[in-house]
């Protein structure tokens, strides 16, 4: 990759050209239960570099505003929440949900409260996430239709990890099928070290691999969401195995297990740290989230922050890696999320990818990133992307038998190509 194309797919704060990308669509700002009480602590939430209050009124209505107040630019998120409003300490400025000024103590022209007014985003609740928009009034799309915001709990369980990097290495990290066999083997291929394929019959587990084939042959195409892929490895009997995994514009994916989904957004703070949220759900089965963090390895104590939701692993603790354990664990880390984010962490806040050496193994992160160049690109010459179409159906494949010569997107009927919509 070019110097000036990585800086371009990589900057997303204001007025950066993948920061207004993302700034287009809904993006998840916080998980449901953070503002989960009428009157309750405002929550600072952030993204693409800029930072906002978000709240719940004494009627239950969210609010999302500024952080500063207009007044002196002291934070609203240390404001009091009372009485259908956010309440500035400094000089008791109030506002409502719709950035109207309700009160203002220390001046009371009735005319100048009525013209004053806080800016306020979007928001809405949905599929245990708290959305926002902070794009154009007039461009608004309406919120997204995931397939997991149509099943309640405990059918689904939303979680939130902050990580100190780049959206990007973590996006391309999900998106990469061919380390699932190599990075997590020990619950891809347990048996690894013994020299013997042993299938994984968690089937809650995404990492769980049908077949000991750490190169699968990637098939990748354009959608109307973004794109899906499906990776081909060798199966039994002379069957192809296929796992499907569909990228969902601006930075989502939906990773298959047997009998769950996962999506999962990589949602930008800023340049160099970024929010995972990841919603499990099924519509067979309840969700346990104490078995999708042992799963992750989220649980670990010591390197995941419950309140803040930072995760804590870094050099100074070795990203949680214990080497007197790897004769038989091939990391030496515990869990999905411990090892992915200790290798997106090692690469440093922001990765050069002047550096990186690329096979066809990596064509899924190839094609992402193309998708993403040419949005950032096409908004700097002032055309905007494409809304997101219906993505209810959208889903991922696990495992899956197929016979040779079947296209894998037989398995998917509801994943319409670009070429078909343009018909």
């Amino acid at each position: 990759m070019r110097r000036e194309d990585n800086e371009l797919i990589c900057s997303v704060g204001p007025g950066t050209p993948m920061g207004e990308v993302f700034r287009r669509y809904w993006t998840p700002i916080a998980v449901a239960r953070q503002v989960a009480e009428v009157d309750g602590a405002p929550v600072r939430a952030r993204f693409a570099g800029e930072a906002y209050v978000l709240f719940r009124d004494t009627d239950g209505r969210l609010g999302l505003l500024d952080e500063l107040c207009p007044h002196r630019g002291a934070s609203l998120v240390l404001g009091r929440n009372e009485e259908c409003g956010i309440r500035c300490l400094y000089h008791g400025w109030k506002y409502d949900v719709d950035g109207n000024l309700l009160d203002a103590p220390n001046y009371g022209n009735e005319s100048f409260r009525a013209k004053l007014k806080a800016v306020s985003y979007p928001v809405r609740e949905a599929g245990g996430l708290i959305w926002g928009y902070f794009g154009p009034a007039e461009l608004q799309p309406p919120l997204p239709d995931y397939g997991f915001m149509d099943v309640d709990e405990p059918y689904r369980a939303a979680e939130r990890v902050d990580f100190k990097c780049n959206y990007l290495q973590l996006l391309e990290g999900g998106l990469d099928s061919s380390h699932v066999g190599i990075l997590h083997a020990d619950q891809a291929r347990p048996g690894w070290h013994e020299q013997a394929f042993e299938r994984n019959t968690d089937d809650m587990n995404p990492g769980a691999l049908a077949v000991a084939d750490n190169e699968p042959e990637l098939s990748v195409e354009t959608t109307i969401f973004g794109f899906h892929y499906g990776a081909i490895r060798k199966g039994d009997n002379g069957m192809q195995s296929i796992r499907i995994v569909p990228f969902i514009m601006p930075s989502a994916r939906v990773i298959p297990a047997p009998v769950r989904l996962a999506t999962l957004f990589e949602v930008p703070l800023d340049d160099e740290n970024t929010s995972t949220y990841n919603v499990v759900h099924s519509t067979t089965q309840e969700i346990s989230q104490a078995r999708n963090r042992a799963i992750s390895g989220i649980g670990e104590t010591g390197l995941y922050a419950e309140e803040s939701f930072e995760w804590l692993g870094s050099w100074d603790n070795r990203f949680g890696q214990d080497r007197a354990t790897m004769a038989t664990k091939w990391t030496g880390l515990r869990g999905i999320v411990q090892e992915d984010a200790a290798m997106a962490l090692s690469m440093g806040p922001i990765y050069d990818r002047t550096r990186e050496h690329l096979v066809p193994a990596d064509s899924a992160i190839i094609h992402m990133r193309s998708i993403l160049l040419n949005a950032a690109r096409n908004m700097e010459a002032g055309n905007e992307p494409r809304p997101l179409p219906s993505v209810k159906k959208i889903v991922g494949i696990a495992d899956t038998d197929l016979p040779p010569g079947k296209a894998w997107q037989t398995l998917v009927p509801d994943h319409v190509d670009e070429l078909e919509d343009r018909r």
